[in-house]
């Protein structure tokens, strides 16, 4: 599938500038001319590297695991510097043991146990959010939803889900900057949270089948337990990966629904449309764009040449618009018949474990926004964050309760 290149040296230049300040719409005004003019696009920016624009490119590279690698670097810019955390620093066969433990706390039978706690959670922020008559979204409400839901999913106190949501939230202002030094500060404060955890589940064993943090600590593959080290990663990955999403895809949905009154009324008046409009809001406003592949040798990838060890960002946010597999990919459509084939997740062994919870808490936000207010508009500018996610930071709303 993949060519061997010749040995014919590029001489490479920026194709697109990823660090740029966007609003809500340019970075897909600018992806849909790159997916045209050059799909597979080079940037001088984060030290180089490659990016996939067309929904194809990036699903071929995600079905070539053998070749395309997490294990050297899972995202541009590379940040990594304080150790291996599983399963997404690992490839497979090595990450396996980490995913199937993982996997069974996301099945639809613990997502319905869960229902009923995520929901009390995401109704009393809500409502406060309300009652106030809006205010910024992301700070007000999504900032802190993630922090209270993972507090319940993975047994901990709710003051320390709350501490890791806020070093969270400074981890990422670091990743932002690229602020190599602040970044792996607030990374091994994470790493001392995670000591925390794993040392409360050695003090106190929970039931494995029931918290995440034992089983793992339970868990042995060809006779021997999980190795220490990658056990501490793993917990570090979790705690993280979860708080950071949902930030800005909250401010997405609010900023569409906020720009489209009809919407908000057709939701409103039916209320069952509602598990379709959160695919067609994942499809459309996908947060990652910086996922990184590594080739393990040389390829070819739409006629240009990519090295071995060359960073490639497979940009999960432009090929979920792509039009030759989306048809106006830019609007929002309910019901697309091909709405499966949508990549916010990811593909492969490294698509996101956590999928169906975020799915949980997004279809229980959207309805209990809805539900709750009879207008949401916008009252003030939309921020953006910078690569490698894809959202809005702030996203002042003005609502009218019912």
């Amino acid at each position: 599938m993949f060519l061997q290149p010749e040995s014919k040296e590029q001489n490479l230049s920026s194709d697109f500038d990823p660090v740029k300040k966007e609003t809500f719409a340019s970075a897909h005004e600018e992806y849909k001319e790159l997916r045209q003019k050059c799909p597979v696009a080079y940037s001088e920016a984060y030290d180089g590297f490659w990016a996939l624009f067309k929904y194809q490119d990036i699903v071929s590279v995600l079905k070539e695991p053998a070749t395309f690698v997490t294990s050297v670097q899972n995202v541009v810019p590379k940040v990594s510097t304080t150790g291996r955390r599983p399963p997404l620093h690992l490839d497979p066969p090595e990450h396996t043991p980490y995913r199937r433990t993982l996997d069974p706390f996301f099945t639809d039978e613990k997502m319905s146990q869960i229902e009923p706690l995520v929901r009390e959670t995401t109704v009393q922020l809500l409502q406060d959010y309300i009652d106030a008559g809006g205010g910024d979204i992301c700070t007000n409400f999504s900032h802190h939803l993630p922090g209270y839901v993972f507090a319940k999913f993975f047994n901990l106190p709710t003051e320390l889900s709350m501490e890791i949501r806020e070093v969270t939230k400074l981890y990422v202002q670091a990743l932002n900057k690229v602020d190599k030094p602040a970044i792996q500060q607030k990374s091994l404060e994470l790493y001392d949270i995670a000591r925390t955890i794993i040392q409360m589940r050695k003090d106190n064993p929970l039931d494995p089948t029931e918290d995440v943090t034992s089983a793992f600590l339970a868990k042995t593959y060809k006779g021997e337990p999980l190795p220490d080290e990658l056990v501490l990663g793993t917990i570090r990955q979790l705690i993280v990966v979860g708080m950071i999403a949902p930030v800005v895809f909250i401010g997405s949905m609010s900023v569409h629904l906020a720009q489209n009154p009809k919407i908000q009324d057709q939701l409103r008046k039916d209320p069952s449309l509602i598990p379709a409009a959160i695919e067609e809001y994942l499809r459309l406003f996908t947060p990652y764009r910086g996922f990184a592949r590594t080739p393990n040798k040389d390829v070819e990838l739409g006629g240009r040449k990519i090295k071995q060890d060359e960073p490639i960002a497979v940009v999960f946010a432009s090929a979920n618009r792509d039009e030759e597999v989306f048809p106006n990919g830019d609007k929002f459509i309910l019901n697309r018949p091909n709405i499966k084939d949508h990549i916010a997740f990811g593909m492969g062994p490294h698509q996101c474990p956590g999928a169906p919870l975020a799915r949980l808490m997004l279809r229980i936000t959207l309805k209990e926004l809805l539900e709750r207010t009879k207008n949401i508009e916008l009252a003030g500018e939309v921020k953006m964050t910078p690569f490698p996610e894809w959202g809005p930071v702030s996203v002042p709303l003005k609502v009218e309760k019912v």
